[in-house]
């Protein structure tokens, strides 16, 4: 790799938000380089189920970040190739009885303050939405603005378009150590070479607190495991993104432990695809007979129809999680030079196009089109879940 001097960044990972990063920066100008030492979306977003969902996130910061995001990928959508499969299906929010459909009702009327279009549907119209459905519910909630992509297709394209416009990609090469100069990041080495550059992007999913200790700092960013079932292909069974309430509590919780709650959905090229489980085990790698039990039995709950289906794969990867919940995003003030977009856990690829947004507002000292300071990487994250009231 020879040592480059023109580069305005260099964004390290080619996920899905390292590429909307890339995307977003060449839009506005600059002249980036991507770097990442495996292939694109060969981490986090390879394995994901490429949810873009509004209807799990209370009012707050991150909802307002997945709005701004659910109107970019609308946009990307009508410019970018179909490859990406993205799909507007909309999310369908089901409760197991009259308690959980009031939890659901105050949850949704919060959101609706924040811009959500959340509608209740009664226990006797779920099926008109969602044919398949288990009886016996007690109502929900649809979601028209959750939406899918497919997620290495999206990132693929999405690195594809910045390259067309100027950015470099380096594949298979990994990032051995940032370059400092006076206490300023101003540039990245690998074992090949060095890229220099006046801002260096930390959009290094699960390993980002890795990226933020070369740069003589901290962002306590831990993996979080999850798996996911792939059926074999079947007519449009459903034809929603469904899950039940508890999912929610789920993606809120700071647990260690196991948690399990299917979200259903199926593809248009025919599987379903049923998430999600929800461990910090490190980056273990083995598999969890029980994890991909209690999906199984929980999708099979949701829609007995598929209780006869054949899985025929399963697969799983780490998120990124930041132990309030919220992405790192933006100029790392304790270090000039160093920013973060990293630590979306499980939303990184809804969130993706408006962290990029984000990015790019603050390389080039544009009005952000949100405020970006409950994202700001040096904010006080509070103690690693599971350890409240230790020494």
């Amino acid at each position: 790799m020879p040592k480059r001097t023109s580069l305005d960044a260099v964004i390290i990972g080619a996920g899905v938000v390292g590429a909307a990063c890339a995307y977003y920066a060449t839009r506005a100008g600059l002249r980036v380089a991507v770097v990442d030492r495996g292939s694109v979306a060969g981490g986090t977003t390879g394995a994901g189920e490429g949810n873009l969902l509004v209807s799990d996130k209370e009012a707050g910061p991150e909802l307002d970040l997945a709005l701004l995001s659910a109107g970019l990928w609308r946009e990307l959508a009508a410019v970018l190739p179909q490859e990406m499969e993205y799909e507007d299906k909309g999310g369908l929010v089901v409760a197991p009885d009259e308690a959980s459909l009031g939890a659901l009702r105050s949850f949704a009327e919060g959101q609706r303050a924040a811009g959500v279009t959340a509608v209740e549907v009664k226990e006797g119209d779920l099926r008109e939405l969602e044919p398949h459905l288990a009886a016996g519910l007690a109502g929900g909630f649809h979601y028209p603005q959750d939406a899918q992509v497919q997620p290495a297709q999206a990132a693929a394209r999405l690195l594809a378009a910045a390259a067309a416009e100027g950015a470099l990609v380096h594949l298979g090469e990994e990032v051995t150590d940032l370059v400092v100069e006076r206490g300023a990041v101003r540039g990245v080495r690998t074992r090949t070479g060095k890229l220099l550059a006046p801002a260096v992007v930390n959009a290094a999913g699960t390993w980002g607190g890795r990226i933020a200790e070369l740069a003589g700092t901290t962002l306590p960013v831990l993996p979080r495991r999850g798996f996911v079932l792939v059926t074999e292909p079947l007519p449009r069974v459903v034809r929603h993104k469904v899950y039940a309430a508890d999912y929610i509590a789920d993606v809120a919780s700071g647990s260690a432990a196991l948690q399990s709650s299917a979200v259903v959905e199926g593809t248009p090229s025919g599987p379903v695809l049923i998430g999600a489980t929800r461990e910090r085990v490190g980056f273990d790698r083995s598999l969890s007979v029980e994890a991909l039990r209690r999906l199984a039995s929980q999708a099979a709950a949701l829609f007995p129809v598929l209780a006869d289906v054949r899985v025929l794969r399963t697969y799983h990867g780490f998120r990124p999680y930041l132990p309030d919940h919220l992405p790192a995003i933006g100029q790392d003030p304790r270090v000039p030079g160093l920013l973060h977009a990293c630590g979306h856990e499980g939303a990184g690829i809804g969130l993706a196009p408006a962290t990029g947004v984000l990015v790019a507002a603050a390389l080039t000292g544009a009005e952000p089109p949100l405020d970006p300071a409950p994202f700001r990487p040096d904010r006080p994250f509070g103690p690693e879940p599971g350890t409240e009231g230790q020494p």
